[in-house]
């Protein structure tokens, strides 16, 4: 049994076949694919141009001192950031400690106060 879409598919809602229909859009599709052709042939020459300039770097610069350079300033930051993290974490420390002992000596003088507070008399 045939279903009914495969036929709705074939013949477009015009009631023209699918031939004629495609030949109306060949104009568009040749456009697109000589912009397709110019958009790689543009690519292709801007990539042949980066590697040809890159060529051109060892010979200007010395290229093992540059990286070199770079690799101990990556881990001249690197180490200074976890010290400063390191300083950060000792502050919060120490501020953590200042933070508990003020809340022991709260607590101690309210404990100190409830014991020299004159306590009702007990009930018989």
């Amino acid at each position: 049994m045939k279903s009914v879409r495969r036929h709705e598919q074939k013949l477009p809602a015009s009631g023209k076949p699918a031939k004629a229909r495609r030949r109306v859009f060949r104009g568009r599709q040749l456009q697109a694919r000589w912009r397709q052709i110019g958009t790689s042939f543009l690519l292709g020459g801007t990539g042949v141009g980066l590697i040809l300039a890159l060529l051109q770097v060892p010979d200007r610069f010395d290229t093992f001192l540059v990286l070199s350079t770079a690799l101990v300033n990556l881990i001249e930051g690197v180490k200074q950031a976890l010290w400063g993290v390191l300083q950060l974490l000792s502050v919060l420390l120490l501020v953590l400690a200042a933070v508990a002992a003020l809340a022991l000596v709260v607590v101690a003088l309210i404990r100190l106060i409830q014991a020299l507070w004159p306590q009702p008399p007990a009930r018989p």
